[in-house]
């Protein structure tokens, strides 16, 4: 019975990632190209899931309420942020990890409030676990098929002799667009352009 909870929950996890959750599949993509290294990249979604999963269980459990009207503009102002840092920085950042975490939390909060009512009827370390773990199935899955098209995309500059354009000609501009897409959906949630 607990497993068969978990299961469902793994399911409904990763469902929120693919095919529902496109401002997270957007975070992880920007995610990637910010990526100074596979161990990095993993270091930092796994930080981001397990942020994710403690304001998850806080507002699914009632401990903290999470306005949607606050929490929803920041959600998509934290994808226009990681975005944006793509384009600027080339270095990696100190700060990179707390902010990470930070905006695993804000994500958290506001998947917090739609599982709430699912969470109430179930055992709670059973959804908490499956939610976590499929969502984490999902980022990797998101990780794996933008690692393959950067690859294949590496692969292709590097057959004609322009590996350097990799950074202008499709990091930044992939960044960019991102970040327009985030930014839109902030100027959404604010109310200044109409749902």
């Amino acid at each position: 019975m607990w497993f068969d909870n978990v299961g469902t929950f793994i399911e409904f996890g990763f469902q929120h990632i693919l095919p529902q959750g496109l401002d997270h599949v957007l975070f992880v993509v920007a995610l990637y190209l910010n990526a100074r290294g596979w161990n990095s990249l993993l270091l930092q979604v796994t930080t981001f899931t397990l942020a994710h999963t403690i304001t998850l269980a806080l507002a699914a459990t009632g401990v903290v309420s999470s306005p949607g009207d606050i929490i929803e503009p920041l959600i998509s102002l934290s994808i226009v942020l990681l975005a944006l840092e793509a384009i600027v920085f080339r270095k990696p950042n100190p700060w990179r990890l707390p902010v990470i975490f930070a905006f695993g939390l804000l994500h958290g909060l506001g998947f917090g409030s739609v599982m709430k009512a699912y969470l109430e009827n179930a055992d709670l370390s059973a959804g908490l676990i499956g939610i976590t773990v499929g969502v984490e199935m999902g980022h990797l899955l998101v990780l794996v098929v933008t690692g393959l098209a950067a690859f294949l995309i590496q692969l292709i500059l590097k057959s004609f002799n322009r590996s350097s354009l990799y950074q202008p000609a499709v990091v930044t501009p992939a960044a960019a667009i991102i970040a327009a897409i985030g930014l839109y959906w902030t100027l959404q949630r604010v109310g200044v352009l109409p749902q």
